[in-house]
């Protein structure tokens, strides 16, 4: 099944994101909220690959951001489920065949949280590469909007070098300059994506409303490169470290 046309992988590649409406129904949409907060509640424990990309305080009791990484790897059923399958067919689609899963993630903006993520583009947290094709899958299990977390995209800022990034601290995540006024913010509805390639230049609003945001990823790559990838140790669950910070 063709689920991507010809006009739609041109923008991709022009713009750097594309979105994909109602890759789930509304039915498969409450199936992965029940698994997704089963992560979140701990009754699927996947606590050593748990963490808060906004970083820790000792007086901080919440977490603001929670990134729980590779859930398939905790609750393998995952893989063969509406979500993965479809977002595999569409990554070959959109860049070849040889487009594996290299990791998964949830990340949860619970409400009030109000804290963003910052500014910053994938490939600054990768190994060096000789083949930098790459595709993120991020898929609304809530409505996203503006004042609960929706994505932010810079145009075309795929097409430039990988910029400066440096540490948030505290375990945080990567940050580096970018700007609302010439960017997009992509609302989407439960089950609808947007999807972005390795270098485009993203980050999101803090959730300020009632309203939950939660959000599942997948990325993907070639094989060979994700082999690489292990060869060097690099699976997506350990530290966060600036890598390629002058690639282009």
């Amino acid at each position: 099944m063709k689920i991507v046309t010809a006009d739609r992988i041109s923008f991709l590649q022009e713009k750097g994101y594309l979105v994909v409406n109602d890759l789930l129904s509304q039915q498969e949409v409450a199936t992965y909220l029940k698994i997704y907060d089963d992560f979140l509640s701990n009754t699927i424990d996947a606590s050593k690959y748990r963490s808060d990309l906004s970083g820790k305080s000792e007086d901080q009791k919440q977490e603001r951001i929670t990134q729980i990484m590779v859930p398939s790897k905790v609750f393998p059923k995952l893989l063969n489920m509406s979500l993965h399958t479809r977002t595999l067919q569409i990554a070959k689609q959109l860049l070849g065949d040889d487009m594996a899963l290299d990791f998964d993630m949830l990340i949860n903006k619970a409400p009030y949280t109000d804290t963003p993520t910052p500014w910053h583009q994938d490939k600054a947290y990768w190994v060096s590469l000789p083949d930098t094709r790459a595709l993120s899958f991020w898929v609304a299990l809530d409505r996203a909007y503006i004042d609960n977390g929706c994505m932010w995209y810079t145009p075309e800022s795929h097409l430039g070098p990988t910029l400066e990034h440096w540490s948030t601290g505290n375990g945080g995540s990567l940050q580096c300059e970018g700007s609302e006024e010439n960017s997009v913010a992509v609302e989407l509805k439960p089950g609808s994506c947007v999807i972005h390639l390795g270098n485009t230049l993203h980050y999101s609003r803090g959730n300020s409303t009632p309203d939950s945001r939660r959000a599942f990823i997948t990325n993907y790559r070639p094989q060979k490169m994700i082999d690489l990838e292990r060869s060097q140790g690099y699976d997506h669950t350990g530290t966060r470290e600036v890598r390629d910070g002058d690639a282009n």
